[in-house]
């Protein structure tokens, strides 16, 4: 009885032992789950929603000479009350003024029809991408990525040697006598579009072939064993199942394009009115914070309201 009695002992404590050890490898999994997933998080508060916070901040308060040039959230007065003073003058100004508009209308024009344009010069590229051979699929995806090797500021400065009156476009023209005299290209809205289209249209085709990639060719078959013509084929079945990539390309395209500041200055010349050049006049040239805040913050509600809108409504078609 003595020696039964301690073989149960010693496989109750085993037991024990192995209950504990699983207890504590499953607590280390969600200690590990929730340190992979608390890091995007951490991340986001720290570059996105702390300085979202902040350029708020500055956008309900008032401009004034001083450093920093704003007057500040909460003021403390000798009696000890906190006053908390919002200013939201900033944003009725954007709307009384006629310039602002125009910015931001001139911005999202320039902005769709840089996409649809870079969609209509991507979505070729990412099928014959997907359909070439392995080795001409290598070659073609690193001349997609090639440009991503050399400096922004440089592609875009190559361009206006390209556009310029004198520049290399106009000059080989004049050389096969299609024109007598140089066409104005740069600092007009063409050199931006051009611009645009050019630094953007990689992060259009990357999305689509990345989608792409995925379809199953058999599906074309089988749609022109039904009788269903190439362009038919195309319309019901290619396009309907590339549309995640066309909408993420589309995003990756619309969103950075419509802030633009660089391309519009340098290849616009300043003669292009979009919001990112408005933006910087008002943070460097006349100083006024807050109504520059209130321009970003404006901003970024115009480009993430349909967004989330397109997500939620994404998102119901997929539970349904």
């Amino acid at each position: 009885m003595n020696g039964r009695a301690v073989e149960l002992v010693a496989s109750l404590r085993e037991g024990d032992w192995r209950t504990a050890a699983d207890q504590l490898l499953q607590r280390l999994q969600n200690a590990w789950k929730t340190l992979v997933v608390g890091v995007p998080y951490f991340w986001l508060l720290i570059f996105f929603l702390a300085p979202f916070f902040i350029v708020l901040k500055i956008s309900v308060a008032e401009s004034i000479i001083a450093s920093p040039p704003f007057s500040p959230l909460v003021d403390l007065t000798e009696e000890g009350i906190i006053n908390l003073k919002l200013v939201l003058d900033n944003y009725a100004y954007l709307w009384e003024d006629q310039l602002y508009i125009d910015s931001y209308l001139n911005s999202l024009k320039i902005s769709t029809i840089s996409t649809l344009l870079c969609l209509l010069i991507g979505y070729p590229i990412a099928y014959a991408i997907v359909r070439s051979s392995p080795t001409a699929k290598n070659i073609l995806l690193l001349m997609i990525i090639l440009p991503f090797w050399t400096s922004f500021l440089l592609r875009v400065y190559a361009w206006m040697g390209l556009l310029a009156d004198q520049g290399t476009i106009n000059s080989f023209l004049i050389w096969l006598g299609i024109i007598d005299e140089p066409i104005r290209m740069l600092y007009a809205e063409f050199a931006v579009y051009v611009g645009i289209v050019y630094t953007y249209v990689p992060f259009m085709i990357l999305p689509l072939y990345a989608n792409m990639e995925k379809l199953d060719i058999t599906l074309h078959e089988a749609a022109a064993d039904l009788g269903a013509r190439p362009f038919t084929t195309f319309r019901t079945v290619t396009v309907p199942m590339t549309m995640p990539g066309i909408v993420a390309g589309s995003l990756l395209v619309f969103i950075p394009a419509t802030g633009e500041f660089v391309i519009p200055d340098l290849l616009g010349g300043g003669n292009v009115l979009m919001i990112g050049r408005v933006l910087y006049n008002e943070f460097n040239a006349n100083h006024d914070w807050p109504v520059a805040a209130a321009v970003a913050i404006v901003l970024l509600l115009v480009l993430v309201i349909p967004m989330m809108i397109y997500q939620h409504i994404q998102s119901g078609e997929t539970e349904g």
